[in-house]
């Protein structure tokens, strides 16, 4: 298969992240993922996802009169909902945007690396690992997020990962297929078996779980951190996107 463009890995991964919101909000009370022209806004209202999940997704390339109707309808939409803290999610190449938000009093809070691939290009063997079984409340442990966060979610929609080390729970992770692609989110190790390799085996064996089912790409957004990690699998860089929030 020829790779696909990195514009269309992005747009793919774009579309997988909203699904994969959109599948936790049908779990949590109120929660939607509002899609506007040029915005596409997750609200979670309460708790634990409200700490989590309240981001959106801004349009690349907007006309001025686009823009400013896109990020009306995304505060509007928070506030709505009574929610005051959320990120609003751009790409690094699209300055005017930026430039709106921040006049708008937004400030720059957190960046990750957008990552694409085409799963034939993974360039790592199928791992060979010693897995727990994939309970979701185990997984969300090793993680170290709050055991009740999506507890009403369909646990049964995503792809999980346990893997153990010298006979207990080391790492996970969890993927999301969309279409042909498949989303790879919070990747986790705990502290006592960091550097070991274990990230990038799980994430290698959600990849090649969802070659073998027939996805064709993966995305996923890297820490500073994981960007080198994910790269040695086979993901490219895809820009970097900026997380603002209001003042």
């Amino acid at each position: 298969m020829t790779a696909p463009p990195d514009v269309d890995l992005y747009a793919r991964g774009t579309a997988t992240l909203l699904a994969t919101w959109e599948e936790y909000a049908r779990g949590a009370p109120g929660a939607a993922v509002h899609r506007f022209e040029g915005v596409a806004a997750a609200v979670f209202p309460h708790g634990p996802e409200r700490g989590v999940y309240n981001n959106a997704v801004l349009g690349r390339d907007l006309l001025p009169a686009e823009r400013t109707a896109a990020l009306d309808a995304m505060e509007e939409a928070y506030a709505t909902a009574g929610i005051t803290r959320f990120a609003a999610w751009v790409h690094e190449d699209d300055r005017a945007l930026r430039a709106d938000l921040e006049r708008r009093g937004y400030a720059l809070d957190e960046t990750t690396r957008a990552m694409g691939m085409s799963l034939d290009d993974l360039r790592v063997p199928r791992p060979q690992l010693d897995l727990a079984l994939p309970d979701w409340t185990e997984y969300l442990r090793v993680i170290e997020v709050p055991t009740d966060l999506l507890a009403g979610a369909d646990h049964a929609a995503f792809h999980v990962v346990v893997a153990r080390l010298d006979a207990g729970n080391a790492a996970a992770a969890m993927a999301y297929h969309h279409g042909e692609d498949c989303g790879i989110y919070n990747v986790g190790t705990r502290a006592h078996a960091r550097r070991r390799g274990l990230g990038s085996a799980v994430t290698a064996l959600l990849l090649h779980d969802a070659r073998d089912r027939g996805r064709r790409t993966a995305s996923l957004q890297a820490t500073p951190m994981a960007e080198h990690l994910y790269a040695r699998i086979g993901f490219r860089d895809l820009g970097r996107i900026l997380e603002f929030v209001p003042a």
